[in-house]
């Protein structure tokens, strides 16, 4: 419950600031006409609403095994970080509808000191949200915070390229607004793919952790002559163990279940991540 108070407590404070800077954004690039600035908001206000995601998803995760989910609930988690993959590509269409809208010459951009004062102090809110909540995604184990920091990460690349965007403007160049809008909404659909492909590895329960680390660990279990077939799923915070055991056939059942027992003991106390163990015990035939 700790770590479900940890991380909704980054995502509230994170939300916060997104909107603030999304609605800055926004605001001001509806009101000056700018698809670059105006595209970067949408961009801002997704890293919000991911925000928004992420508490509802964190909510679902907490909740205990039951009958139903025996395995526990976390991969919620990992199911509203793909969502906010949708939510990216669902961005690109507001922004390239005001592309092309630019292009075709339907409006004039206007760009004033308050333009560069707006976008600078933005960038400076996007780096402090993206350094945090990576920080906290890594010690609570998060791989929705960390992959909502790599989303606004994103945010302060485009939002410095809208930077430039506005210098060329200054010196002449109407075509550097809608340009800089396109290669906001590439970004975020690249941006976007890379979110989608990471989280769907862990639905598809790929290997979640390092084989070699576990058989290490069990293979200095007394008893123990050798392991393989080592299987992990879940997600980085949550892992789920299969591995098969040999022991000397000549033991009892009891003793190979003690032996079991501490293997199971050892793997959860050198590796905290590892919250569930199976273990097939075999007869060697190596004694």
């Amino acid at each position: 419950m700790h770590r479900t108070a940890d991380i909704r407590k980054v995502l509230v404070l994170t939300l916060a600031l997104n909107v603030l800077v999304a609605a800055a954004k926004i605001v001001y690039g509806h009101m000056t006409h700018s698809v670059a600035i105006f595209s970067d908001g949408f961009h801002s206000l997704f890293d919000g609403v991911s925000n928004v995601v992420g508490l509802v998803g964190i909510y679902l995760a907490a909740h205990p095994p039951d009958e139903k989910h025996p395995y526990g609930h976390r991969k919620y988690e990992t199911v509203f970080t793909i969502f906010i993959g949708v939510l990216m590509f669902a961005t690109c269409i507001e922004i390239f509808r005001k592309v092309i809208n630019s292009f075709a010459g339907r409006h004039e951009t206007l760009v004033t000191t308050e333009s560069f004062v707006i976008m600078i102090v933005t960038v400076a809110v996007n780096i402090f949200v993206t350094t945090y909540e990576k920080r906290m995604g890594t010690k609570l184990n998060s791989e929705f915070l960390i992959a909502d920091s790599r989303h606004t990460r994103s945010d302060i690349m485009v939002t410095l390229g809208v930077i430039v965007s506005l210098v060329f403007l200054k010196l002449g160049f109407p075509q550097a607004d809608p340009v800089a809008g396109l290669l906001v909404a590439i970004f975020v659909a690249t941006e976007g793919v890379r979110i989608i492909h990471d989280a769907t590895e862990s639905l598809v329960d790929r290997q979640q952790t390092d084989a070699t680390l576990i058989k290490e660990i069990v293979c200095r279990v007394d008893g123990v002559i050798e392991c393989h077939e080592i299987r992990t799923r879940g997600t980085k915070s949550h892992i789920f163990v299969d591995v098969h055991v040999l022991v000397d056939p000549a033991m009892t059942v009891d003793e190979a279940h003690k032996i079991a027992d501490r293997v199971e003991e050892d793997l959860k106390r050198g590796m905290p991540e590892v919250v569930d163990v199976v273990i097939h015990i075999e007869p060697s035939t190596m004694v």
